[in-house]
């Protein structure tokens, strides 16, 4: 019983009946419109002194509203924006945008007809039902008052059983009120993600809409990571290496702190760089993202203040790199270094090459470790970003540990030599 009550006084259901009442708001003109239609067409000249007129007025409008809706697209939007407010419809299963589709917009035409359809009936049920239930509910205090003559009622209705009965039929004609706009609301809503419901080529652009907003969240996580995570991991060796020589050898020291200086002004400029992708328009002036023509260098001499001892073998000529195969290549050496700095241990060498074979760039780096990263907690992120970097670049990556002096790398073992070895096509998709 408390179901049914909900079912036709609850919150769902008012809203509902509030959506059925601005139907009817809606469908006003289009009956209007009817009725200088219908009046001429029946010599009348009161359509609204009969009932039958009206209602005739009703359908002929009503047409008229569906076409409305296909020739204005955005009826789809402000239905859907009504719906997802007053009917109770998840509005994962209703479209955002206008009709753009011949579907769509027949859809949004049918959707917009069956709402005005309804509302009209339930809006007319709702201006004349109550009154008439005040009316049956008051009579038998009517009669009492003055008596059916006193008021000009018909004769039939002072019979004592019609009085006993009508305050009962009042309340049923109300309850029949709420029976219908609650069942006409519920059949909209049932209807609704049907016709209001985003087509195949919306939710393909929904698609690709959320695969471009995933891949710039990708792009500044890799940015992040590589800039930012690669300077917090060097300044703290640095300043750790300053600290335990400060008093042996002050030289260090110096350049240590130098590079941490150098480390953390540049590291600002990229963090400004890579946050431009965040503001709409905002990129120019940002700071220039490092490649490895102009920045390699720079590189090399921070990591090694950091107390690895990098030994670097270029054998290709940055300046003929592509620009953007520069700039990823730069932020693969760089996460390649940053690795090294935290898994290597101290005073350790690392190996660097660059160089040209088969028309690809490939990267080596190369260090002692005791724990490749793959077997950290929570590790890992920057070899993601490494392969991600390589893929859309059309290239490969291979990362894991190798004996000593071994060739092939042997992902997973626990001791040895830690490689990273990247390719990437000089001429690919960039």
């Amino acid at each position: 019983m408390s179901q049914f009550t909900r079912f036709l006084f609850g919150r769902r259901a008012r809203r509902r009946w509030i959506h059925l009442i601005l139907g009817g708001a809606l469908a006003m003109p289009y009956v209007f419109v009817g009725q200088l239609v219908v009046g001429p067409a029946t010599d009348s000249r009161y359509v609204f002194n009969d009932l039958l007129l009206q209602l005739l007025s009703f359908a002929v409008g009503l047409p008229l509203a569906a076409l409305t809706a296909a020739l204005f697209p955005l009826t789809r939007s402000l239905e859907a924006g009504a719906v997802r407010s007053l009917c109770g419809v998840d509005a994962g299963l209703l479209a955002y945008g206008p009709a753009r589709t011949r579907a769509a917009k027949g859809r949004a035409a049918a959707w917009f007809t069956l709402h005005l359809g309804f509302g009209g009936i339930i809006s007319g049920m709702s201006l004349a039902v109550p009154p008439f239930a005040g009316f049956l509910a008051a009579l038998p205090l009517i009669v009492w008052l003055g008596g059916a003559e006193a008021v000009a009622l018909p004769e039939s209705l002072g019979r004592p059983w019609v009085l006993a009965l009508a305050p009962v039929a009042g309340m049923a004609t109300l309850l029949a009120l709420a029976g219908c706009a609650a069942g006409c609301g519920a059949l909209l809503a049932r209807w609704a993600p049907a016709l209001l419901g985003p087509t195949p080529e919306d939710r393909l652009a929904a698609a690709e809409a959320r695969a471009a907003d995933l891949a710039v969240r990708n792009r500044l996580a890799r940015e992040l990571h590589d800039s930012v995570g690669h300077a917090l991991s060097a300044v703290t060796l640095q300043a750790s290496a300053a600290r335990r020589l400060l008093g042996t050898d002050p030289e260090f020291v110096r350049e240590a702190l130098a590079a941490i200086e150098d480390t953390t002004r540049r590291t600002v400029g990229e963090l400004d760089a890579v946050l431009g992708v965040l503001r709409d328009g905002d990129t120019p002036g940002t700071a220039p993202a490092p490649t490895l023509a102009a920045d390699l260098d720079g590189l090399v001499r921070r990591t090694r203040a950091g107390g690895l001892r990098v030994t670097a073998t270029l054998a290709a000529d940055p300046e003929a790199l592509p620009p953007v195969l520069s700039r990823e290549a730069y932020r693969i050496v760089q996460e390649g270094l940053s690795n090294a700095l935290k898994h290597a241990g101290d005073r350790v060498s690392v190996r660097l090459r660059i160089e040209v074979a088969d028309g690809h760039l490939e990267i080596t780096v190369e260090n002692p470790v005791a724990c490749a990263p793959e077997c950290r907690p929570g590790g890992g992120h920057g070899l993601r970003g490494i392969a991600d970097r390589a893929r859309l670049l059309g290239g490969t990556m291979e990362a894991g540990t190798a004996e000593a002096g071994a060739g092939p790398v042997k992902t997973g073992a626990v001791a040895g030599i830690w490689r990273l070895r990247v390719r990437l096509p000089m001429k690919g998709p960039a």
